[in-house]
C-alpha cells in the first residue's frame, strides 16, 4: 500500500485535527485535500513519507499546518466579502445606485424633448459625428446639447 492511501484512510482524523485550528468544515476539507495534493507531489518525487508501514503522522500534521498557516497569511492581505453581501437588495451602495438613478430618470424626464432625444441618441451608441449627418443638424449644436445634459446630470450626482 503506498503513502497516499495509507494517509487518506486517516481522511477524517485529519479533517478533525484542521477543525481544530479553528476552520469550519468546508476550509477543513479544502485544506485536507491540498495535502493530498502535496503528498502526491513528494510521492512522486520518490520520497517515503510512511514509518514502520504507517503514515508519518508528524510529516503529514506539519504540512497540514503549513497549508493553514499560509490560508491565514493571505487571509490577512485581502478583505473577505460575503456573497450574500451582493444579494442583498438593502445593501447601502445597491440603494444608493438606485436612488441616483431615479433623479437622473426624473431629470431626464423633466428636460426638453430635443435634449432628451439627443442624449439618449448619443448614449445608445451613436456618435455625434454620425448623427448630425443623418439629421442635417450642426455637429456643434448637438455636442453642445449632449455636453449640456451631462453637466445637468452631473450636479445631480
Amino acid at each position: 500500500m503506498d503513502g497516499l492511501e495509507l494517509a487518506y484512510k486517516k481522511h477524517h482524523q485529519w479533517i478533525g485535527i484542521v477543525q481544530s485550528f479553528g476552520c469550519n468544515l468546508w476550509t477543513a476539507q479544502d485544506i485536507v485535500g491540498e495535502m493530498y495534493v502535496k503528498l502526491g507531489k513528494v510521492i512522486n518525487q520518490g520520497k517515503d513519507i510512511t514509518k514502520d508501514g504507517e503514515i508519518n503522522y508528524f510529516y503529514v500534521f506539519k504540512v497540514l499546518t503549513s497549508i493553514f498557516l499560509d490560508l491565514k497569511r493571505k487571509e490577512a492581505k485581502y478583505i473577505l466579502v460575503e456573497l450574500s453581501d451582493f444579494n442583498d437588495p438593502q445593501n447601502e451602495i445597491e440603494v444608493q445606485y438606485l436612488k441616483n438613478y431615479e433623479r437622473i430618470l426624473k431629470t431626464l424626464q423633466g428636460l426638453y424633448w430635443y435634449d432628451q432625444k439627443v442624449f439618449e441618441i448619443i448614449e445608445s451608441g451613436e456618435s455625434i459625428s454620425q448623427l448630425s449627418r443623418k439629421t442635417n443638424i450642426s455637429y456643434y449644436s448637438l455636442y453642445n446639447t449632449y455636453k449640456k445634459v451631462k453637466a445637468i446630470l452631473k450636479e445631480i450626482i
